[in-house]
């Protein structure tokens, strides 16, 4: 029942007059500012132990060295019984992300995983890395000693303990940006804001709104974008326009969902969901298990004693269905009361909705996740 009330209750405040004002940055992104993915293949040294003994990685150490002018041989070409593998190094990937605005000598947060065999990259360090965007140019260099947030112990016997995911580890600021990949907000005159749920309506509050601040500068292309013309104000600036634009406020329009979790037994429903008038019934089989105690009683003179043997017995009951008419709703609210009234539970109601969608009484998007 607390689950059902729970349920009820989401329903219910869901159900407002109307939406809330939402400031058009908050449901929008600018064209041209967005950030760009950056990767690295490096190496990270110093571990106690809990490095990498495969060959793939003993030989990036070996052309590291060369690189950096110390006479090694090919490590495949050395004899097996003179080779001496380190456990104190690791193969990595690193990767970060860059914002549209980074400058030069900015600080970024990278993050290390381990693509070898290796343990634990606990106190380790990652040396000098290249770190290239999709074009293939470097855009910023990464080292420093890893934060991997966990930590491992083993005992004798194979006995241990662990805490967190120890071949993923992460170095705060520990890549400088070398390159600036600087956004184009302004493209040919014109800068576009994309929503980021696209829907007609919502796309021309936005441009009626804008063009009720800065008369004729807002055009709605599509649900999906709006296309603004910058006014030639020489005392304002793009950035300024575009901030000015970002804190107006709407009230965008949602679309009519039902969402339903059927692992956690979750339904969501938006403002504008609505039910035709329905008639629906719905009942459950129960099935309950129990122990029912039996006394066994040995034969004469048999030696044994009586005792009390617990035997399972399985009965079923089937819930009366009721047929009830289920009017046509059109608030959420309504719809909460008119499911409070069959009494259902949460996976009762989950199984209500996906009827109702089927029958075509039920007016919204459902979604299942």
């Amino acid at each position: 029942m607390h689950r059902l009330y729970a349920t009820l209750i989401a329903l219910v405040a869901m159900a407002a007059p109307a939406t809330a004002q939402v400031r058009i940055k908050d449901i929008t992104d600018v064209s041209g500012v967005r950030s760009n993915q950056l990767f690295g293949f490096g190496l990270v040294v110093g571990l106690d132990g809990t490095g990498s003994r495969s060959s793939f990685t003993q030989q990036i150490a070996v052309d590291m060295l060369q690189r950096l002018g110390t006479a090694t041989q090919i490590f495949s070409q050395l004899p097996a019984e003179s080779v001496v593998r380190s456990t104190s190094i690791s193969a990595v990937m690193v990767t970060a992300e860059i914002g549209p605005f980074a400058r030069k000598g900015s600080r970024l947060d990278v993050t290390v995983s381990a693509i070898d065999d290796a343990r634990s990259l606990q106190g380790g360090t990652l040396l000098f890395t290249p770190l290239r965007g999709a074009d293939g140019n470097v855009y910023a260099l990464a080292q420093g000693p890893l934060s991997i947030g966990g930590f491992s112990a083993t005992a004798g016997g194979g006995v241990g303990v662990q805490k967190n995911h120890l071949n993923v580890g992460r170095i705060p600021g520990g890549g400088i940006v070398e390159k600036e990949a600087p956004g184009d907000i302004i493209h040919n005159g014109r800068a576009t804001l994309l929503l980021k749920e696209p829907d007609f309506n919502t796309s021309r509050l936005i441009a009626k709104t804008i063009n009720e601040r800065f008369p004729g500068v807002a055009v709605a292309a599509d649900p999906g974008a709006v296309v603004l013309c910058p006014p030639a104000d020489p005392c304002k600036t793009p950035t300024q326009f575009l901030a000015e634009v970002g804190l107006l406020e709407i009230r965008p329009d949602v679309p009519a969902r039902v969402v339903i979790n059927e692992r956690t037994g979750t339904v969501v429903a938006g403002e504008n969901v609505s039910i035709s008038t329905t008639a629906v019934s719905h009942g459950n089989l129960y099935i309950g298990v129990g122990l029912v105690p039996m006394i066994s009683q040995p034969p004469a003179f048999s030696g044994g004693s009586t005792v009390v043997v617990p035997q399972p017995q399985v009965a079923t009951a089937e819930q009366r269905a009721r047929l009830i008419v289920v009017p046509r709703s059109a608030t959420v609210a309504e719809v909460a009361r008119a499911m409070n009234a069959l009494g259902v539970t949460p996976r009762d109601l989950i199984a209500i909705f996906q009827a109702l969608k089927q029958a075509g009484a039920l007016h919204a998007e459902l979604i299942i996740i």
